[in-house]
């Protein structure tokens, strides 16, 4: 992935910042509070991964804001991609999801820093440019909670930060309603494979039957997510 050389804050001109997310009103807003900084510019967008993927090269950003929730694909998925082409492209979440449920794991698939989009008007500038210097950012209530955790050693148990980022996926999908057919669908696997992450899930949880499990599924969608 090949970015302008003369695109970076040190040059004095504008960073390029590509935009991926599946709201066109969202996109609107990003591009305009992005076009009031003189040291930021938005050079391109998409709604999901796969026109990500394809627009990225062309556009040659110097940081890319992802969205968790895509129209396609999923935004982990992408973030993970754009590391293993480029590991150092910068990449800067804005989501609705809890950062307390998502953060750490988009820091693990490659992401420099994590924004909620109902302080994006107030964060996202200097998130930008913070990542674009090479340093991660979070918030204050987020950066103490991930200390707490490095204090904290001990194995999880009966909670979701045991599931994969798949297993993740997968248990908020049950708790939008799908069924197990519909997930496959979805994420473009087989039944088996979504019945065995379902398993893998029931049993780090600590659940007894497939109901229990998509109760709690249920439940974790209206914290996380609502």
């Amino acid at each position: 992935m090949n970015r302008n050389p003369q695109s970076a804050p040190e040059t004095g001109n504008p960073a390029r910042v590509f935009i991926v997310d599946d709201h066109p009103v969202v996109y609107e807003g990003l591009t305009s509070l992005i076009a009031h900084d003189p040291d930021l510019m938005v050079c391109g967008g998409a709604d999901g991964a796969s026109a990500a993927r394809a627009k990225l090269d062309e556009s040659r950003p110097d940081a890319v804001v992802v969205d968790l929730a895509l129209k396609e694909g999923t935004g982990l998925e992408l973030i993970k991609d754009i590391h293993a082409r480029d590991p150092d492209l910068p990449v800067l979440v804005l989501s609705m999801r809890d950062e307390s449920v998502f953060a750490e794991r988009a820091l693990r698939a490659g992401a420099r820093g994590y924004v909620m989009k109902e302080a994006a008007g107030v964060s996202l500038i200097g998130a930008l440019k913070t990542v674009l210097k090479g340093n991660i950012y979070l918030s204050d209530s987020l950066s103490r909670r991930l200390l707490t955790q490095l204090k904290n050693t001990a194995k999880c148990r009966n909670d979701t930060g045991c599931l994969t980022d798949r297993e993740l996926e997968v248990f908020g999908l049950l708790g939008h309603g799908l069924t197990t057919r519909q997930i496959a669908v979805k994420l473009g696997r087989s039944v088996k494979t979504v019945e065995s992450h379902r398993e893998n899930i029931k049993h780090k949880l600590g659940c007894s039957n497939a109901a229990e499990l998509v109760q709690r599924a249920v439940r974790w969608v209206q914290r996380a997510e609502g």
